[in-house]
């Protein structure tokens, strides 16, 4: 059994032209992977799986999915072909009846862009395991906070948790070559109440994010993709040291935060 406690991760992955033009925030996953020993398997919680109750995917060579339309050819090109990790899928499940979720193992389900655009440049040689969670989008945040605590225990098992969401998603605010124009106020109201309450642990105020953070309607105006963000909070343990390791605004208002809980 492997004894190194590994953090879980929240990687903001932005739109799917991350791919193409990674920037400073692709940098940082890699810096961050570098930083890392090297992983038994990681399980990729992801916003764009969504389920009513926790499926889990359990193929062995999980297709890559390109989840997305309207995007330059090259990205339909890219593949990711890592080896699943049905023995994780199992185990995920395991944690999951133990904790009191119901949940099942999908062996068809592959590998979505939340999971292969930041997996990619964190392990480029695609040589490292991998098994998706699903999202549940109507149940919330505590219900997010609760299953990644069950999740907790992988981290001394050799798997890395990565949450994968973005930290601000107003997609009508989208602007996708406005690298340099002027960031909507917004933005950057919430990502900074939201990296204060992280770095706090202040659970009350961050499930309670919709009534409590400033303009948090416009910063996400549905929950997904801000949910992973509690997984990675819960799988970080009771009280977990959470870290900023990269945070950027870009394509006009996506927060592009990654942060650890360790």
């Amino acid at each position: 059994m492997n004894t190194i406690s590994f953090p879980a991760i929240f990687v903001s992955h932005g739109s799917p032209m991350q791919a193409l033009n990674g920037g400073t925030t692709a940098a940082a996953w890699r810096t961050l992977a570098a930083e890392l020993p090297r992983p038994r398997a990681v399980l990729v919680i992801s916003a764009h799986w969504e389920t009513a109750t926790p499926r889990v995917g359990g193929a062995s060579a999980p297709a890559t999915i390109h989840d997305f339309g309207g995007f330059p050819e090259p990205l339909f090109r890219i593949q990711y072909p890592a080896p699943g990790a049905p023995w994780l899928a199992e185990r995920v499940r395991d944690l999951l009846t133990d904790a009191g979720f119901e949940s099942e193992v999908d062996g068809g389900y592959g590998l979505d862009h939340g999971a292969w655009v930041p997996l990619r440049e964190m392990y480029p040689a695609a040589d490292v395991p991998v098994a998706q969670l699903s999202i549940q989008p109507t149940l919330g945040p505590a219900h997010h906070l609760a299953l990644g605590s069950a999740l907790a225990p992988l981290r001394a098992e050799g798997v890395l948790v990565v949450a994968s969401g973005s930290l601000t998603h107003n997609l009508r605010d989208w602007r996708p070559d406005a690298n340099d124009a002027a960031v909507p106020a917004y933005v950057s109201r919430f990502q900074e109440w939201m990296h204060d309450a992280l770095t706090r642990r202040d659970v009350a105020a961050l499930v309670e994010y919709r009534r409590r953070a400033p303009d948090a309607a416009r910063a996400h105006p549905s929950d997904e993709h801000l949910l992973p963000v509690f997984v990675a909070m819960g799988a970080g343990g009771p009280s977990p040291v959470v870290r900023r390791r990269h945070d950027a605004i870009v394509e006009g208002a996506l927060a592009m935060d990654l942060y650890t809980f360790d």
